[in-house]
């Protein structure tokens, strides 16, 4: 079982992904923590494309269970189309920024002004990077199933809807099941 949680900055995938890899006794990773170099401050650095390839899917290799949570777009075939369940969480731009600016100032002491713009525009896909048009169209490419959570819905109905669908998949809730992935 291999799950990947994607969506917007600020739509909740790393609190999702963190909750489900507890409760499903899965291993969690975070996509950010191979496609940025550790930096002080963090954030500042990608790491190129065919070093992050390799090393997210060694960790993959060493949990059969796993939880990813961030966007994996353009990273290679090998990991996108190893999933047995994607979800993609949507939430309002203004919820989404003010939750990123708490973060960022949380975490860092400040809001980047520019990061928060690039994440306001997600929706419209106005700038480079990430966006909804862009996953739309990645989602489109899969062809394992897509679970979409849309709104401001708390964390364990979001764990709820996860845990149904993959019950629905024929994983049982201890994420042992049979080994399917959107390649399969």
């Amino acid at each position: 079982m291999r799950i990947l949680i994607t969506g917007a900055s600020g739509s909740g995938t790393t609190t999702l992904g963190r909750a489900l890899a507890n409760e499903l006794k899965a291993a969690f990773l975070d996509a950010d923590d191979y496609f940025w170099l550790p930096t002080k401050p963090p954030f500042q650095e990608k790491r190129d494309r065919k070093t992050r390839l390799p090393l997210v899917l060694a960790d993959l290799a060493k949990a059969p269970r796993s939880i990813v949570a961030g966007s994996v777009m353009d990273w290679g075939a090998e990991l996108e189309d190893s999933f047995s369940l994607i979800v993609f969480l949507t939430l309002d731009a203004e919820l989404r920024v003010a939750r990123l600016r708490e973060r960022e100032i949380a975490n860092l002491g400040q809001a980047d002004p520019e990061f928060l713009e690039w994440a306001a525009q997600y929706d419209e896909g106005r700038m480079e990077g990430r966006s909804r048009p862009l996953h739309e169209k990645w989602l489109a490419g899969r062809s394992c199933p897509v679970l979409r959570i849309d709104g401001n819905i708390p964390v364990p109905e979001k764990m709820r809807r996860v845990t149904e669908a993959l019950s629905d998949l024929g994983f049982k809730h201890s994420g042992i099941g049979p080994d399917r992935s959107c390649s399969s």
